[in-house]
């Protein structure tokens, strides 16, 4: 079976979020699995330097772009033993920044473009195309218009991936004929709520339909979650489906992992005290090794449950005997208030401003719990790799953190859940994560299960490799 896996970005090449966490890892799991899958993805200006170093010149084409050509050409490059095509056009990706340009339209319908042109010079006949995102949800699109009835690439099945629904790919439909070059008569395909809507046309068009956790291809069917495309996604139920995300658990594993301050295991787990205490004193935190530390690793935006945070930390550190660190930058009111949270309770709060990756480590090692309030969350990754540092996790049962986190009140879970949007019900489940801390033998068996909890790539690559057999079926 071959996979071509089209992706906007990936590491080690390039990376905003999480999509280039699951680009940098599911095709390796696949390959692992005997599964050849291959990356195509831009040939950014941000690619570092002694990456572009170890490419190699594949070949060139002129891509179709509307009524006029594009130069396109395809390097090659190798990680984790996969198979990476990064296309190059100057005009199109010698920029500052992946994304927030002016003709970003244009710029991914070139790359799905390219992505469908390069195969026959490349020899590659992928059996399925899987995209990701509105970046690469005119792949579908082209496929179904000008490439399904060609001898070369008949029989080849698409599937989108919906990494975060919000973000779908609208713009004006003057797009269609001079950007996207699309007829006026196939309009429809593309069209929602009078505009083109490039994730819309990849519903409409692949195979299949994937989010990356199950419980949000359910919540994508309700308005509140769906950012107006529920009703299509009605309308094609039956294609739709979710497959949980893992992470790699090669880079992040506290046995080995070069940014911590001490290694452990859930053999040993004696080295996270280590790890409390450095970064106690990193931060300027009272050191205070039986006080429960509380960290966040998150973009600071309303939809990542900082609301409720804001309504109830003030509460809980007036109440209760606990330490508090963030770690994130994004809107102002947030920044604000944890810088202000920070100067009422110096040695307990500590607000880290930006995105600081070796910190990032450091936290999910030395806190206790990890606290994910969010008001939605098609996967989350943050939870995954708390569980596999020991720190439990404190999450709202949305998305993917219903279906990664169980609450440990039965005695079996690997962390703490709540399930309302509320900062009540939030207060609820910290003050039973606090509690179950004063209990440091309990607590202890609570660490070594959170940690024996299999958040590798290995089921999800298996339900992948399911997904795309079905499909060749058909």
């Amino acid at each position: 079976m071959k996979i071509l896996y089209c992706t906007s970005e990936a590491r080690p090449f390039a990376a905003t979020g999480g999509l280039a966490d699951v680009a940098g890892s599911l095709p390796q799991a696949l390959r692992q699995r005997l599964i050849g899958c291959r990356v195509v993805m831009p040939l950014y200006e941000d690619i570092p330097q002694e990456l572009r170093d170890d490419m190699k010149f594949v070949t060139s084409l002129s891509v179709p772009v509307a009524w006029r050509r594009q130069y396109c050409g395809v390097f090659e490059a190798r990680s984790g033993g996969v198979i990476y095509y990064l296309i190059d056009n100057q005009y199109y990706f010698k920029r500052k920044g992946l994304y927030g340009h002016y003709d970003d339209a244009e710029r991914f319908a070139f790359l799905s473009r390219a992505a469908l042109e390069m195969l026959p010079y490349i020899d590659f006949k992928p059996d399925v195309i899987h995209c990701n995102d509105w970046q690469t949800a005119m792949v579908p699109v082209y496929y179904s218009l000008f490439y399904a009835n060609n001898d070369w690439y008949r029989g080849i099945k698409t599937a989108i991936t919906i990494h975060n629904i919000q973000y779908q790919g609208k713009y004006g439909r003057e797009l269609v004929q001079d950007v996207l070059g699309v007829p006026e008569s196939d309009f429809p395909i593309l069209e929602y709520d009078k505009c083109v809507n490039m994730l819309k046309g990849a519903i409409e068009t692949a195979n299949r339909v994937t989010t990356v956790s199950p419980t949000y291809a359910q919540e994508i069917l309700d308005p509140w979650y769906s950012y107006g495309l529920d009703g299509i996604l009605k309308q094609r139920q039956w294609k739709l489906s979710g497959i949980l995300n893992g992470i790699d658990t090669v880079v992040y594993n506290p046995a080995t992992d070069p940014d911590i301050y001490s290694h452990y295991s859930e053999d040993d787990i004696s080295g996270k005290a280590e790890n409390k205490r450095a970064l106690q004193e990193r931060l300027g935190l009272a050191q205070e090794p039986n006080t429960p530390l509380i960290g966040m690793v998150t973009r600071l935006v309303a939809h990542k449950g900082l609301d409720l945070v804001k309504e109830d930390l003030d509460h809980l550190l007036q109440n209760t005997n606990m330490q508090f660190i963030i770690l994130g930058s994004g809107e102002w009111e947030y920044e604000q208030f944890f810088q202000q949270m920070q100067k009422k309770y110096p040695g307990r709060v500590c607000a880290c401003h930006g995105f600081v990756p070796e910190l990032s480590h450091k936290i999910y090692a030395g806190a206790d719990m990890f606290l994910m309030p969010s008001k939605s969350e098609p996967c989350g990754l943050s939870q995954m790799i708390a569980l596999r540092y020991g720190t439990i996790p404190i999450v709202r049962e949305t998305g993917g953190l219903k279906d990664s986190i169980q609450d440990s009140g039965d005695g079996k879970g690997n962390g703490f859940t709540f399930h309302d949007y509320d900062s009540g019900d939030m207060d609820n489940a910290v003050h039973r994560a606090l509690s179950g801390y004063s209990d440091q033998d309990g607590w202890k068996v609570l660490v070594q299960r959170a940690m024996n909890c299999d958040m590798s790539w290995g089921k999800s690559a298996n339900e992948y490799i399911r997904l795309y057999r079905n499909m060749m079926k058909e």
